[in-house]
C-alpha cells in the first residue's frame, strides 16, 4: 500500500494521543532543565519513551512501527542529518587551525583598548562563530583568551562578557552550518542559502543596536593601568590563524550563493585542511591518527561530535510522523484555526512557542526541530507564509534568551570560564555570575525587540503564492488584520 493511499493511523483514546511521543520528549527535557542538566541524550530518553508508550495506545502496531521508520527515512529528517556530518568536519578543523589566536594578536598588536576592544571582540566572536557556526565554542574561546586580555585593557568586565557571548549568538543565527540554521532551514522546507540571505536584515539591525550600546557602555570608566603580560596571552596568539579566514569567507560565499550547505562544506573542509597543513597550522597526525587501537583526530571528533543531535533529529521526527499519520496535526491545526486567525497571529505564535522552550530547556535546536516540524511548517503554509520567514522566526527567537536568562547552559559555562580564568590570572580579572551578566547579552535582548517589532509591524513578512514565488503581498483569499 502507497503511503498516499494509507488510512489514518487510529489510537485507542482518539486522534490526540498522536501528541504522547511530543509530550513525553517536552517533559522530559523540561525536567531534565530544570534539574540543570540540559542533554541532548537525555532528551532521547524522552523521544524513545513516548513511542514506546504510545505503541500500547495503536491499534495496528506492526503499521505503528511502519510508521517510525517512515518517519526516520524522510527526506525532510536525513537532509539536516547529513548537512550536520558535513558541517560539523569543517567547524571543527576551522576550530583546530588557530582562528581565534589570528584574531586575538590581531585585536592585541592594534592596541586596541576600553569600549573599541569590547566592540572588537563582539565582532571578532561574530564572524568566528559565523564561520565555524559554534555559539558554545565561541564562548569557551573567547572569555578564555579576549576576556582577559580586554579586562586589562580596560573593558567594562559584564559588557565585555556580554559581547563574547552575543557574538556567539550572532552566529548561532546567522552561520549556514549551524545548527540551528540547518534545522530551521530544512524543518520548513527551505534552502540554507536563501535562508541565510533573507535573515541578514534581522542580523544588521540588532547589531547596530548592540554596537550603539558598547559605544555607550563598553569601557570601565578607567584607563587601563597595566597592560596584559605579553608573556601570559602569547601562547593564545598567532598571526599565521588569520590566513584561516580565506576558506571561512569563501564557505560563507558559497553556502550563500550556491544554497548547498554539503556542496560549500565539502569546499570550506578540502580549502581549510590543505591552508592549515601548508601553514603547518596542523599536521596530518593531528587530522587522522591512531592511538593505543583507536582512531583518532580532529576528523574524527569533527565527525563523532554531531551524532547526539543527528539521532535527537531522527527521533523527532519520528515522533512528528506518528502524529501526522495519527490525525494530530490536523486537530492541531484545528484549535489554531479557532485561536489563530492572522498572518500576524500565526507568527506570533510560533515565536512563542520557541522562546518559551528553548528557554525551559536551555537549548535552540531541538525545540526549533519540534516546533518547525510539528506546528510552524503546517500553520504556515494555511497562511501563506513564507519559507524562509518562517524559518527566520525559528531560528532568530531561538537564539535570544537561551543565551541570556540567568539559569541557561551558556551563561552558566560563561560565569564557570571567568572562574578560571580569575584563577589563571589572579584577583585583577574579576569573576562574573550569571546574575550579572544577563542584562548585558545586548545582542540577544536587540534580536528578541527586532523579532517582536517585526511581527508586529510586519516588516520583512513575505508570502509564497501559488507558482511558489515569494511574494510580499498577501495571497488573495486569505484576510489579515495588518
Amino acid at each position: 500500500m502507497e503511503k498516499t493511499d494509507r488510512k489514518q493511523l487510529e489510537f485507542y483514546g482518539g486522534g490526540w494521543i498522536s501528541f504522547l511521543p511530543f509530550l513525553f520528549f517536552i517533559a522530559i527535557a523540561i525536567y531534565i532543565s530544570v534539574l540543570k542538566a540540559p542533554d541532548i541524550k537525555g532528551m532521547w530518553v524522552g523521544a524513545v519513551t513516548g513511542l514506546i508508550v504510545t505503541f500500547f495506545f495503536a491499534k495496528d502496531k506492526m503499521e505503528y512501527s511502519k510508521i517510525i521508520i517512515e518517519g526516520m527515512a524522510d527526506e525532510i529528517a536525513i537532509t539536516p542529518v547529513a548537512c550536520w556530518i558535513f558541517a560539523g568536519l569543517f567547524a571543527t578543523i576551522l576550530k583546530s587551525t588557530g582562528l581565534v589566536e589570528g584574531i586575538t594578536w590581531a585585536a592585541y598588536h592594534i592596541g586596541a583598548k576600553g569600549r573599541l576592544y569590547t566592540i572588537i571582540t563582539f565582532l571578532a566572536c561574530a564572524l568566528f562563530a559565523t564561520a565555524s557556526g559554534t555559539g558554545f565554542g565561541t564562548i569557551i574561546a573567547g572569555i578564555s583568551v579576549l576576556y582577559p586580555a580586554g579586562v586589562f585593557l580596560g573593558a567594562n568586565p559584564v559588557v565585555l562578557v556580554g559581547a563574547i557571548i552575543g557574538g556567539g549568538a550572532f552566529g548561532d543565527n546567522l552561520a549556514p552550518v549551524s545548527d540551528t540554521t540547518i534545522c530551521s532551514a530544512t524543518s520548513q522546507g527551505a534552502d540554507v542559502g536563501g535562508v541565510v540571505r533573507s535573515r541578514l536584515r534581522y542580523t544588521v539591525a540588532a547589531s547596530i543596536i548592540t554596537l550603539i550600546f558598547m559605544i555607550i557602555f563598553g569601557g570601565s570608566g578607567m584607563e587601563a593601568s597595566q597592560g596584559i603580560p605579553y608573556e601570559e596571552l602569547s601562547k593564545y596568539m598567532n598571526p599565521k590563524g588569520l590566513i584561516m579566514l580565506i576558506p571561512a569567507i569563501i564557505t560563507i560565499y558559497a553556502a550563500i550563493k550556491k544554497g548547498d550547505l554539503i556542496y560549500a562544506t565539502t569546499l570550506g573542509t578540502v580549502l581549510s585542511t590543505i591552508v592549515a597543513l601548508v601553514a603547518k597550522l596542523v599536521t596530518v597526525e593531528q587530522l587522522i591518527g591512531i592511538e593505543d587501537g583507536n582512531v583518532i583526530g580532529i576528523i574524527v571528533e569533527g565527525i563523532g561530535g554531531m551524532v547526539d543531535i543527528c539521532i535527537l533529529a531522527l527521533l523527532i521526527f519520528a515522533c512528528v510522523n506518528v502524529m501526522r499519520e495519527g490525525g494530530g496535526d490536523k486537530k492541531l491545526l484545528g484549535v489554531a484555526e479557532k485561536l489563530v486567525k492572522t498572518a500576524r497571529g500565526a507568527e506570533a505564535s510560533i515565536a512563542g512557542l520557541v522562546i518559551i522552550m528553548s528557554a525551559i530547556m536551555g537549548l535552540n535546536a531541538p525545540p526549533i526541530l519540534a516546533v518547525g516540524t510539528s506546528y510552524a511548517k503546517p500553520i504556515g503554509e494555511k497562511f501563506k507564509i513564507h519559507p524562509y520567514r518562517r524559518a527566520n522566526l525559528l531560528d532568530a527567537t531561538a537564539n535570544t534568551l537561551v543565551y541570556s536568562v540567568p539559569w541557561s547552559t551558556a551563561l552558566l559555562l560563561a560565569q564557570s570560564l571567568t572562574k578560571d580564568v580569575s584563577a589563571q590570572y589572579g584577583s585583577a580579572i574579576p569573576i562574573v555570575t550569571a546574575d550579572e551578566i544577563w542584562p548585558y547579552v545586548i545582542y540577544c535582548w536587540a534580536m528578541l525587540a527586532v523579532m517582536i517589532f517585526s511581527i508586529a509591524s510586519g516588516w520583512g513578512r513575505t508570502y509564497i503564492d501559488d507558482n511558489g514565488n515569494e511574494v510580499k503581498k498577501l495571497p488573495k483569499g486569505i484576510e489579515i488584520n495588518s
